[in-house]
């Protein structure tokens, strides 16, 4: 095996909606691997947070900031010789949503915070950005049918979705394969998950894209 060996780091990113859990859970059902999720559903903040940003927004942000940093602090002392690490998230994206969410001055404490934290967070060895654009990222959204998600605004999920593309085409400090998820479903169906672990698995490094339909004409 390649990047799904022992002691391998493998983080799973993209915008809200777009299957992170979903991949992840199944790398590591499939290979034995370590999973590390995002707490979201636990976030006592997360649904005022989408009836009124303005007024929740430093709240929420701050408690994901520190369940990630927990987290974090977990993966750092993972046994490197037993199984490798997936993970449904990448630290730095919390930064993404603050850098949207907050104010001047929150996030002025914001960055106080994660200038602070930040230094005792391990870098993954190979970071999986799945991309969707906005509309299927609703449909998705939509279908999972997620209580604290009904109030989700487009606008909001398309300044994500921009923010996204532009903070990882500009990322290089990992490896990063960015696939393209609007067409595909790897869940139900074999031949796309499978198009998409060979890429991951045969991965020499670097920085790559893959749209798995094209690869399969």
């Amino acid at each position: 095996m390649g990047f799904f060996k022992q002691g391998k780091y493998i983080a799973i990113e993209g915008v809200i909606g777009v299957g992170k859990t979903s991949l992840a859970s199944i790398i590591s059902q499939k290979y034995n691997g370590q999973l590390f999720k995002e707490v979201v559903e636990e976030n006592p903040f997360l649904a005022s947070f989408y009836s009124d940003k303005e007024k929740y927004a430093f709240q929420a942000q701050v408690f994901f900031l520190l369940s990630r940093f927990k987290q974090q602090k977990e993966l750092l002392q993972r046994d490197l010789f037993s199984k490798f690490i997936v993970s449904d998230y990448f630290m730095e994206k919390d930064r993404i949503f603050a850098y949207i969410n907050l104010d001047e001055k929150e996030l002025s404490l914001y960055e106080i915070l994660w200038n602070y934290l930040s230094r005792e967070v391990s870098k993954p060895d190979l970071i999986v950005y799945l991309q969707a654009k906005t509309e299927v990222l609703m449909d998705r959204i939509s279908k999972r049918g997620r209580s604290f998600e009904s109030n989700m605004d487009i606008d909001y999920i398309e300044k994500l979705n921009q923010a996204y593309n532009y903070f990882f085409f500009h990322y290089d400090d990992t490896n990063l394969i960015a696939v393209k998820t609007d067409d595909i479903d790897f869940v139900e169906n074999p031949e796309h998950l499978d198009l998409i672990l060979d890429e991951i698995d045969l991965f020499k490094g670097g920085k790559k894209y893959i749209d798995p339909l094209k690869l399969m004409k």
